[in-house]
């Protein structure tokens, strides 16, 4: 396990799962790679309209951040300008699959990958014993078609770099109730 610094000074840790180095941390960057800075946007209204990249806190909460990093949308993530550190990026989604196949495949990982007991995952937090070191934690996400904020600790989301079509892209989803990671397909 290593560590990584950010352009805002923040540090991962990271950890190395079969051939590839993931982050053990959410991303809580609020510049990018080139030190433009990322907009926070709080307004449901304005985070629905957005053509531009942007981030937030879950809920707008500062301390939602100090647990569970930043949410960004589909723009700040595809942006060219890069959210990663210097030396990393955005998983695409065979990069995933490559994880997610080392780990034993879709229908048994998600156990392996999310931090165990119920601190900040609800109960039953099936099966959690993050033997990976992966350490996915539960942060919830915010909907690109009305701004509302939905399901912190219940779920966690992670994005790919992988577009699927004209505004959409891959993720990965790790639930609360489950040992499966599911792929799917939001807006912008």
């Amino acid at each position: 396990m290593g560590q990584i610094t950010d352009i805002d000074g923040n540090t991962y840790k990271t950890v190395v799962i079969g051939k590839q180095g993931w982050m053990a941390e959410n991303l809580n960057v609020s510049k990018y790679r080139n030190s433009d800075p990322i907009p926070q946007v709080q307004d449901e209204d304005e985070w629905a309209e957005l053509t531009t990249g942007a981030w937030c806190y879950y809920e707008n909460e500062t301390e939602n951040g100090k647990i569970y990093g930043k949410l960004y949308n589909w723009y700040a993530v595809n942006d060219p300008r890069s959210l990663a550190p210097k030396g990393w990026h955005i998983p695409n989604i065979d990069e995933w699959g490559i994880l997610i196949d080392y780990l034993g495949g879709e229908d048994v990982i998600g156990g392996k990958m999310k931090e165990s007991g119920t601190t900040h995952w609800n109960s039953p937090n099936t099966d959690a014993t993050n033997e990976s070191g992966f350490t996915a934690l539960p942060g919830g996400s915010r909907d690109s078609l009305d701004g509302i904020f939905n399901h912190i600790g219940y779920y966690g989301l992670w994005w790919s770099s992988t577009e699927s079509y004209t505004l959409h892209a891959y993720y990965r989803r790790l639930a609360y109730q489950t040992i499966y990671v599911n792929k799917r397909i939001p807006l912008k």
